[in-house]
Parts: C-alpha cells; sequence; structure tokens
C-alpha cells in the first residue's frame, strides 16, 4: 500500500492552512490574500544549522548523513561542510576530521585528523553550529584486517547501530576511508544499516568516461589509505556510491563565480571564498598556475545525500551505472570481481542544482 498522501487529501490540507492563515489575517486587522503568503514549505532552521527552533511544518530530514573528510588539505571539503550543514533535508550526528597522506604538502605534520577537526569545528561556528567534531585516526591502517580505534570509528558504530530512528544513514567520505573502515572492522554488523558509504576517491573504471591525462598515477584519495579502501571494497558488505575521480573533476566553479555569488555573503561567503584565494595565491608564488577555476571535487555529497528527487527519492539527475564492486589491489587499481555485491559508480554530476543549490543557500544564510 503507497503511504504517499492522496490529491484529495493534499487538496484539503491545502485549503485548511489557506484558511488558517487568512484567519490569522483577520485576526491581525490585515487584509487577507486570496493565496498564502507563506511559502507552503517554508525554508527550515534548526539549531544545528545555525537558526532559530524548527517552525511547526518546516522541512524535516529524510537522511542522516556522518560527514568524513581532510578538512586540513584541499579547502573544497569546506565548501562542502557548509553546504551540508545548509541542508535541511539532512540530519548530521557528528562531523569526522581524517588525516591526509604522510607528509602532504597541505599538512606535513602528524596530526593531521586533529587539525582536521579544529578546521571543522572553526567553520561550524561561522554556521552557528553545535554538531559534534570527532578527530578520527591521525594514521591509515597498517593492513586490511587491521583496525585502528578513534574516537570516530567509535561513533560511526554507534550511530549506526542506534534504534531509535528510522531515518538511513550515509556515510559521505571526502578523503580516506580509516575510520569507516575501522568501524566496520570492529563491528561488522553496521554494513547492513548503512545505506551507502558516498564516497569521492579512486581512480577511472575501464570504458566510464574520460581517462585521466597522467597515466598511471593512483587516485589522491584511494592514496591516503589504500588498506582501508580495501577493507571497506573487499571485505565488508557496506554499499558503495562511488565518485571517481573523472567524475569528480566535473565539479569546476570560476573564480569569478566565487567572487561574484560566495565572496560578498557575510563572514561565511568570505572564508570560503579566501581559502581558494588563499591557496591560488600560494601556488602560484611557486610557479604553479592554477588559471582561471577550481574543482569543488567534494561537493557531489551534498548532492547525493541531500538533494534527491521529491517523489521516489534517488539521486535522478546525477547519472551512474550499477557493477560488481571490485576488488582493490595494494597498488590502487580494480581486479574484476563478477560476484562482488553491486555498487554505484557515478559518471556525471548534475552541477547547476548542486552549485545553484549551494550559492543560494551561502547568500540565505548571510541574510538571516
Amino acid at each position: 500500500m503507497s503511504l504517499a498522501p492522496s490529491l484529495a487529501t493534499y487538496r484539503s490540507w491545502l485549503a485548511s492552512r489557506a484558511d488558517k492563515q487568512k484567519a490569522q489575517h483577520m485576526t491581525d486587522n490585515l487584509p487577507h490574500p486570496d493565496l498564502p503568503e507563506a511559502p507552503i514549505f517554508p525554508t527550515s532552521a534548526d539549531p544545528l544549522r545555525g537558526g532559530e527552533a524548527r517552525p511547526e511544518g518546516g522541512m524535516r530530514p529524510r537522511y542522516r548523513v556522518i560527514i568524513d573528510n581532510d578538512f586540513s588539505g584541499d579547502p573544497d571539503d569546506l565548501f562542502q561542510l557548509a553546504h551540508h550543514v545548509l541542508s535541511p533535508s539532512v540530519e548530521i550526528p557528528f562531523v569526522i576530521g581524517s588525516h591526509l597522506s604522510p607528509g602532504d604538502y597541505s599538512d606535513p605534520s602528524d596530526r593531521q585528523a586533529d587539525n582536521a577537526a579544529e578546521i571543522a569545528r572553526s567553520l561550524l561556528e561561522l554556521l552557528n553550529s553545535t554538531i559534534p567534531v570527532f578527530a578520527g585516526s591521525n594514521i591509515g591502517l597498517r593492513g586490511p584486517a587491521e583496525p585502528i580505534a578513534s574516537a570516530a570509528a567509535e561513533a560511526i558504530v554507534r550511530e549506526a547501530l542506534r534504534d531509535d530512528t528510522e531515518l538511513p544513514l550515509f556515510v559521505a567520505l571526502g578523503a580516506g576511508m580509516t575510520d569507516l573502515a575501522s568501524a566496520v572492522l570492529m563491528e561488522p554488523r553496521i554494513a547492513e544499516r548503512i545505506k551507502a558509504a558516498v564516497w569521492i576517491g579512486g581512480p577511472e573504471h575501464e570504458g566510464l568516461g574520460l581517462e585521466f591525462p597522467i597515466e598511471g598515477s593512483v587516485e589522491y584519495n584511494l592514496n591516503i589509505d589504500i588498506p582501508a579502501a580495501q577493507a571497506v571494497f573487499n571485505d565488508s558488505a557496506i554499499p558503495i556510491w562511488q565518485v571517481p575521480r573523472n567524475t569528480y573533476r566535473q565539479a569546476i566553479v570560476s573564480f569569478a563565480e566565487l567572487d561574484a555569488r560566495v565572496r560578498p555573503h557575510g563572514p561565511l561567503g568570505w572564508r570560503l571564498a579566501d581559502s581558494i584565494a588563499t591557496l591560488h595565491a600560494f601556488t602560484q608564488s611557486h610557479g604553479l598556475l592554477l588559471g582561471e577555476t577550481y574543482g569543488l571535487g567534494d561537493q557531489p555529497l551534498v548532492l547525493l545525500t541531500a538533494l534527491h528527487t521529491a517523489h521516489q527519492p534517488d539521486t535522478a539527475s546525477s547519472p551512474f551505472v550499477v557493477r560488481p564492486t571490485p576488488r582493490l589491489t595494494a597498488q590502487g587499481w580494480y581486479e574484476e570481481r563478477p560476484d562482488g555485491r553491486p555498487m554505484r559508480v557515478y559518471t556525471g554530476i548534475d552541477t547547476r542544482l548542486m552549485f545553484e543549490d549551494m550559492f543560494l543557500k551561502i547568500a540565505a544564510f548571510a541574510n538571516r
């Protein structure tokens, strides 16, 4: 039996809502309009997202999303975090700051995950958000069967095993898979409690999209922790929605867009735009010219978890193929596995929806 309300029920509810609003106008001695002034689905506000209490009838979350990213690295993850927090259709139980590859130029320290967590907290302050942040492991797995205990991995286990909510759970990964791998190695039952691990990472699949221009290059996020990715791909039952390198490279914005549509919008807009401008100036001073664009490659994490279709919710505007999950080798490449569990490989992303939604939410937040 369908749980969707009938058209008659919807029309009755709409008429009742309009009558209630007209009555309120009359009480206030205001001329009541022919149509409700307030939107049918008002924009929600949430204490976790920097607003006032959620009004009755405001948008309620469809999903839970755990955000896991290397915030001390490439600043695209700051845009992803801000966009996710400003998206009312998802509930974010916590954020994880994760590590980079050892010696990464962005953060060559031995406390990359701790630094990432601190950066995430500072951005959440700009968003007036109290979402908890956990630091993940500062190092990768020694092998695909050797978990590393961390506050982040333990939090993933607790969240996945919750029995007080029916909201499906996504884990949105914009870097390596260390803490998710550790969590599923410590408690394999969580695999059946996760709707999907949405991962920005991994090399191209043969025959799907453009090849990477540098042959033989191990994909950046996979290289952060290959054993962890092996644990998730090869040995777990976690469903995977993968955005491989040739797909996330489609998430491009121009510096002109950032200056016109992000920078003017309050402290948050300035912080986000300046993170890219600072990187641009640094790389140019070292002889690397970035040109007029920058890739916000982590942004599909928002598109694929928050911006689903209204009916039969899914990522309908972003094409994907379903194929058996391959094995990942220690060298960072795929081995075909015809009996692997089904996984989604995204071949395209709806950049119009993704970026327009981001720009408008950043502007709306500045005007609250």
